[in-house]
């Protein structure tokens, strides 16, 4: 079974980065997209970025400008990084990888903006 293991979640400061990696214990095949997804308490799970097999991506409005999700398919590994948070932007980050067949998820890695 394959797995999707996060990192680089934390508590940083209003204006401050991190950068998240998710990687796969093996190689996916027949992906069709790799992505980031959030959920807030009380909001539902709600997409940050997608990246396609064909190297398109896709941002939340919200994100925009400030976040950029990128790959290594040598490594198995998707990151989304992050610049310019905000409070709003607290929550837990969930790594999804999608196949013509198949739909994985991350256990989610939490991301705390406060000063």
């Amino acid at each position: 079974q394959v797995q999707l293991v996060e990192s680089g979640g934390g508590l940083v400061q209003p204006g401050g980065s991190l950068r998240l990696s998710c990687q796969a214990s093996e190689k996916i095949f027949s992906i069709v997209a790799m992505g980031w997804y959030r959920q807030a308490p009380g909001n539902q799970r709600e997409l940050v970025a997608i990246i396609t097999s064909g190297g398109t991506t896709r941002y939340a409005d919200s994100v925009k400008g400030r976040f950029t999700i990128s790959r290594d398919n040598a490594k198995n590994t998707v990151y989304l990084q992050m610049n310019s948070l905000k409070p709003e932007d607290t929550a837990v980050y969930y790594c999804n990888v999608r196949t013509i067949t198949m739909q994985y998820w991350g256990q989610g890695t939490q991301v705390t903006v406060s000063s």
